[in-house]
């Protein structure tokens, strides 16, 4: 069977699969819509942590960027990696004794301030929308590609599927889709990396087959041949105080994720959530390993494939037609001598404001002549090695689960954010469960909606969103979660200082810089990595204000000790 059969096989079995779910899980009360009752098990929030984490970022975009880029897209590996570590260790298992719903109920009880509370909210939904738009644009492109529907069909259709199992099963239905989800798009991640290692190595495990064998060895002499500088080697595009700042970003982003945070709400006890974060490192390092192999065979490949081969060879190359015709692979012929030339440069000119080519305006300042999208590189890897449709098909079905996992996580902290902590507890204290539930389920599907619109009409920076929502997390979260655990002295007025000051810069620099096409006056700090300096502003000021202001009340002092014992005969619950 094609390609493109297999793949509407395996994306109806697995959309139905967590429409079936959300059926299945759907809910009553509130508990269950937020933190799905506290009563997952540990493994299965590991592996559901595992698929709100990897994104479409991780599945689809990590391993191109580190392809495109080579030593230096190895920050995204250290700083998502690295955050998960400090999420797990730092935050998760105090937040879980805390025994809240949302990350801004802590922000709002700790900080006994309703004040905080309405900051932590705004920085919440700016947070998730701002991550979110990256996942639809990603099921929009796969739905392009390998499924011959427009990509703003596929973007609704995954809209549709997101919003029925989450808006049914809350964060119940929503967990149990996620470990669904892991399961898809780890076995699409895994079996064409073996495929490809074995085939190019003769080693079938990709980690050992990318470190025994002189597969990098090869791409390094591939790139200088064709004037490039070696795949191996470093700051290349950033030099060493971006590589830190970036790196740091993301990793403070990450552990200030309020998708993630969430996910060690949903176990019974302390002493699951750490277990729990375990499990979900296990499951992640299952990905992130492989990440570099495949980024090298990728690389390796393509060049291979495309680079002096005529252009009307390279056009009868099935998958080089049907990628060609979603715009994220376009060639150009500048030397009018009808062969394919890779180089380093870039083909065209890009459309200002945005990463997209424009195609009718070539780049006469390199010899390049091949564009190619840092999005297609994991999704074309199968097709390019010449794999057999149904693992094809898996990858595709792979990366939709990615994005929707991913998708959903976020969408259920937007809910919860307009729900529980602006109408619950500041607008009507006295609202009744379903009236609760109601307010919940509206918020989600608001929240899908114009997440969607989002998506079909993406902001001009949409290459920095990413960014963005992480350099927010790290200026927002970060430090008011941290000082809230294990400085009892951290006050309202610090807390709420830090992060409306940490947000405004964060947000300014990066629109600016991005949008605006103002200088990068910080230093030369690109907006990638503007989250740091945002996270150690928010530190300062928080820091300082809180000792200049009157010490929190005694229960809060209490309430802080409490939370960092390690051991006790019951978890504490303030609700």
């Amino acid at each position: 069977m094609s390609v493109e059969l297999w793949t509407w096989i395996i994306v109806l079995l697995t959309f139905g699969l967590y429409v079936g779910i959300g059926i299945w899980a759907r809910v009553r009360e509130t508990e269950g819509f937020y933190v799905a009752g506290r009563g997952v098990p540990p493994i299965a929030n590991g592996m559901a942590t595992a698929a709100d984490w990897m994104s479409a970022a991780s599945f689809i975009s990590m391993a191109g960027l580190i392809s495109s880029l080579g030593y230096d897209g190895t920050i995204y590996l250290m700083g998502w990696t690295g955050g998960y570590v400090l999420l797990a260790l730092l935050l998760a298992p105090y937040l879980r004794k805390f025994g809240k719903f949302t990350v801004p109920d802590f922000v709002g009880d700790r900080y006994y301030s309703q004040t905080a509370r309405i900051v932590a909210v705004v920085a919440a939904i700016f947070v998730s929308f701002t991550y979110v738009i990256p996942q639809l644009v990603g099921v929009g492109t796969v739905f392009a590609r390998y499924l011959g529907v427009p990509s703003i069909t596929g973007l609704w259709i995954g809209v549709a599927v997101t919003a029925l199992f989450a808006v049914l099963g809350g964060m119940k239905g929503i967990t149990w889709t996620q470990v669904a989800q892991y399961t898809v798009l780890i076995i699409a991640y895994l079996i064409p990396a073996f495929a490809i290692a074995s085939i190019l190595t003769g080693n079938p495990i990709p980690q050992l087959a990318l470190t025994f064998s002189d597969i990098t060895t090869r791409l390094n002499q591939l790139q200088v041949d064709l004037g490039f500088t070696q795949y191996t080697q470093p700051f290349q595009r950033f030099d060493m105080l971006n590589i830190l700042l970036i790196t740091a970003c993301l990793m403070f982003g990450t552990a200030g994720l309020p998708h993630v945070i969430i996910r060690f709400y949903t176990v019974p006890t302390v002493k699951d959530a750490r277990a729990s974060a375990g499990w979900a490192l296990l499951f992640i390092a299952l990905l992130y390993t492989t990440a570099p192999a495949i980024s090298v065979f990728a690389r390796y490949n393509l060049i291979n494939t495309l680079h002096g081969k005529s252009f009307e060879e390279v056009r009868q190359i099935d998958w080089v037609a049907k990628w060609e015709k979603t715009g994220l692979l376009r060639f150009v012929d500048k030397d009018n001598n009808g062969i394919v030339t890779i180089a380093k440069g870039n083909a065209f000119k890009f459309i200002p404001g945005t990463t997209r080519p424009d195609v009718n305006n070539p780049d006469t300042a390199s010899a390049n002549e091949v564009f190619i999208n840092n999005d297609i590189i994991v999704l074309s890897t199968p097709e390019v090695a010449k794999l057999a449709p149904l693992i094809i098909a898996l990858v595709a079905a792979g990366g939709l689960a990615a994005a929707l996992s991913t998708a959903s996580g976020l969408l259920i902290v937007i809910s919860s954010a307009l729900s529980h902590d602006l109408y619950y507890r500041i607008i009507n204290p006295r609202a009744t469960e379903s009236q609760r539930l109601l307010i919940a389920r509206i918020g989600i599907l608001l929240a899908v909606l114009i997440a969607g619109y989002f998506g079909q009409n993406p902001p001009g920076f949409i290459a920095q969103l990413v960014a963005f929502a992480f350099g927010l997390a790290a200026s927002s979260f970060f430090p008011t979660i941290l000082l809230g655990i294990f400085d009892k002295r951290t006050t309202r007025e610090g807390a709420i200082a830090g992060m409306i000051v940490g947000l405004v810069f964060t947000a300014s620099y990066i629109i600016g810089t991005s949008y605006f096409g103002m200088p990068r006056w910080f230093l030369g700090v690109s907006p990638e990595g503007i989250g740091t300096v945002g996270m150690v502003l928010n530190f300062v000021i928080t820091y300082f204000v809180s000792r200049m202001t009157p010490e929190p009340p005694k229960e809060v002092q209490d309430l802080v000790e409490s939370v960092r014992i390690p051991r006790g005969a019951k978890d504490a619950h303030y609700h």
